[in-house]
């Protein structure tokens, strides 16, 4: 019997985590504006979150932009690092359209939320990224920031950075959009296992706010990033 206890503890949580994405996914598209939808995406880290006992932890506050648009880009190791930037930057003025793959709008589990929370598809098949382009534009001409992965999947290697796509500096030149380097520096893929397998309470991950890049910086933008936060 013990050993079945982990095993009902991770399908509580499971089933738990599937019935709040859903419920959000919902209730995101009934949402009317696009303020609306960043609210209810926030609302929603932070119930998940609190559920895991994970706090977010901001190493130097001092560091976000009050005002503006930003390209935000971030390491990536776990499927709560969205949730993570949401909850990072939940006092300040910035709110911004995911990139998300096509993966995600058609997954069961996090499709109704993906298609309707605010996010540009990106098609890493196509050999036309013409309307991918075309609706970063629109975006960023409706006043919002654009958050990405710029290593395009979650990185699983024993590295603390995995290879940058090419396509993040081009979202930046292409719309004239400086740079907001975030560093998530807790390997957030081994607390969120921590949190299910064994049920830890007061886990903390903390976020690096790195300084602002100009999108005219000639610098490759995994050189940049790995300068500011000593990688």
């Amino acid at each position: 019997m013990i050993k079945i206890f982990p095993n009902l503890k991770k399908i509580k949580i499971a089933i738990y985590a599937m019935y709040l994405t859903n419920k959000y996914g919902v209730k995101l598209k009934k949402s009317k504006s696009s303020q609306e939808k960043m609210n209810l995406r926030l609302e929603y880290s932070l119930k998940l979150l609190d559920k895991l006992n994970i706090k977010i932890d901001i190493v130097n506050k001092e560091q976000i932009p009050k005002t503006g648009q930003y390209l935000l880009v971030s390491n990536h190791r776990s499927i709560i690092d969205p949730l993570i930037i949401e909850i990072a930057l939940k006092n300040s003025a910035i709110n911004g359209f995911w990139v998300a793959k096509k993966e995600l709008y058609n997954s069961l589990f996090f499709g109704s939320f993906t298609r309707n929370a605010g996010c540009i598809l990106i098609d890493r098949e196509s050999n036309n990224m013409s309307e991918f382009f075309k609706r970063t534009k629109e975006v960023v001409k409706e006043g919002h920031s654009i958050f990405i992965f710029p290593e395009g999947t979650r990185n699983t290697t024993t590295e603390k950075l995995s290879d940058f796509k090419d396509g993040s500096k081009l979202i930046a030149l292409k719309n004239r959009l400086n740079i907001l380097p975030v560093f998530i520096k807790d390997n957030a893929d081994e607390i969120l296992k921590d949190a299910i397998n064994n049920d830890t309470k007061d886990l903390t991950i903390n976020v690096q706010i790195g300084e602002v890049i100009s999108y005219r910086d000639k610098q490759s933008l995994k050189a940049n990033y790995k300068k500011q936060f000593n990688i």
